[in-house]
């Protein structure tokens, strides 16, 4: 598997008091002190533990981390002298810290709990072990810090293959979709798609809240697919597999036909495989799309049936090549010794005795 790094986005934050109040973390986590800067940003996904910041190594630390310290770390400080703890604590409040948590529900030492409040950073302490809590953190932060986008287009859930439908408007998107939805496939989005990252490469959709299980078809209006066909006809959201482009049909246009060449269409930095579908009267695009997801699965399952036909032509032409040379020559100079061999005895010429 190919692992894609997460595209940059520098503007999405949480504040440590939209932490605390996430019921995902429930009454795991209380905060004990540096209550006044419970509103600084934290913009990273991922946490950092301090043990080198406690003895003055500050390079590397990242203030807009989230900074765990675990059971190693607060035995080290125990085990220091009071004036060596003051100054281990000055060490790590030094760099304004988005926030600091301490795992195993225990109680930070006091030196530490004054530096939090005189530097004004949260210091939290957490129930869980370090190992689960970094886990939660980890989930939680891939959640709320997650780059995201929205396009203009159609999701759906084709056999299990999330089929981003994108073309100009009025080309036929939602009512693609809405034959799929008669078909027995799901509707994830129309219209607007809300686009979130999640590592490691994969980017998953899902309807704006307005829009949820809402799909407009031009002449009908707004239609309530739920209602329509029920909870099964409608997914919430969905992993991004296949993009098809619909296009109205031109005759200076070079249409793939073989499908050797992969396309690619990037979204948050992560290519998506893309196929473009010429529209016309009489082209039933909704069973076009079927095959092009259940093609999806066969390439993701290794098979690749265009690729496959010219490696079955490439070995053809390999094998007749030899079998023409073994073929016995038809000129040359065994081809003249046959010739005469073969030929009449000449006629005497000699007259008569």
């Amino acid at each position: 598997m190919t692992v894609f790094d997460p595209p940059p986005n520098e503007e999405v934050s949480v504040s440590v008091r939209e932490l605390l109040a996430d019921p995902a973390l429930g009454p795991s986590v209380r905060l004990v002190a540096g209550q006044t800067g419970i509103d600084r940003r934290i913009t990273h996904r991922r946490i950092q533990k301090s043990g080198l910041a406690l003895v003055g190594h500050l390079r590397g630390l990242v203030p807009t981390r989230i900074q765990v310290l675990g059971e190693t770390e607060l035995s080290y400080v125990e085990a220091l002298p009071l004036a060596e703890q003051e100054r281990a604590a000055k060490f790590l409040f030094s760099v304004q810290l988005a926030c600091v948590i301490v795992t195993r529900g225990m109680d930070p030492p006091p030196p530490f709990a004054s530096e939090a409040d005189r530097t004004k950073t949260p210091l939290i302490v957490c129930q869980e072990r370090s190992s689960s809590a970094i886990t939660g953190l980890h989930t939680l932060l891939d959640e709320r810090l997650a780059p995201r986008t929205r396009i203009h287009g159609v999701l759906v859930d084709v056999f299990e293959v999330g089929v981003l439908l994108l073309g100009q408007s009025g080309i036929g998107k939602s009512e693609c979709a809405l034959d799929l939805v008669m078909r027995g496939h799901r509707l994830v989005a129309d219209d607007a798609i809300e686009c979130d990252y999640r590592p490691p490469g994969m980017v998953f959709g899902q309807a704006a809240d307005l829009l949820r299980h809402l799909i407009e078809v031009r002449g009908l209006g707004i239609l309530n697919i739920k209602d329509l066909y029920g909870v099964t006809a409608i997914r919430e959201r969905k992993r991004l597999d296949l993009v098809v482009k619909l296009e109205i049909v031109r005759s200076d246009r070079d249409y793939d036909r073989v499908g050797i060449q992969d396309r690619h269409h990037e979204i948050l930095g992560v290519p998506l495989r893309e196929v473009s579908l010429p529209v016309q009267p009489g082209r039933n695009m909704s069973s076009i799309i079927e095959i092009a997801a259940r093609n999806e699965l066969l390439r993701q399952a290794g098979h690749h049936p265009a690729r496959e036909l010219v490696d079955k032509i490439e070995r053809s032409l390999r094998d007749e090549v030899p079998s023409r040379s073994r073929r016995p020559p038809s000129h040359g100079f065994r081809a003249i010794q046959d010739n005469e061999s073969a030929a009449p005895p000449p006629i005497e010429t000699r007259g008569r005795r």
